[in-house]
């Protein structure tokens, strides 16, 4: 499975991907901002994971720009962030995530997330 980590931090970003890694995922294509991961987002992207917080384009604006594409409207999309306030997550929600992780995590919560929203795709499916 190809996945796409949105950050703009370097550091948070090695973090995911090392978790990732961890269990399993060693397929990652890596994006500082949203527009960045826009621009890396093709058809082989299967799971994205982003930040919300990041210049030029954040993480609300790159899921709402996922979802208005056909090719990733229902792509799998994990928000990883500090933003822990319930209307926060609702935003996030109706624009369109799969899941919310906050940080910090460990790689054993971003397993099952990540399990949750795959079986729940490949249910609907």
């Amino acid at each position: 499975m190809k996945c796409l980590v949105v950050d703009d931090s370097a550091t948070m970003r090695r973090i995911v991907i090392n978790a990732l890694k961890s269990i399993g995922y060693d397929s990652v294509v890596e994006a500082g901002d949203g527009s960045d991961a826009l621009q890396k987002c093709n058809g082989s992207i299967e799971l994205v994971i982003t930040d919300w917080n990041m210049p030029v384009m954040g993480g609300i604006d790159l899921v709402k720009g996922l979802r208005a594409d056909a090719q990733h409207a229902k792509t799998p999309i994990l928000m990883v962030t500090t933003r822990s306030v319930r209307e926060d997550i609702l935003q996030a929600v109706e624009a369109g995530v799969s899941g919310y992780i906050l940080k910090p995590f460990t790689p054993q919560v971003l397993r099952e997330k990540i399990d949750e929203i795959l079986s729940l795709i490949s249910g609907s499916a």
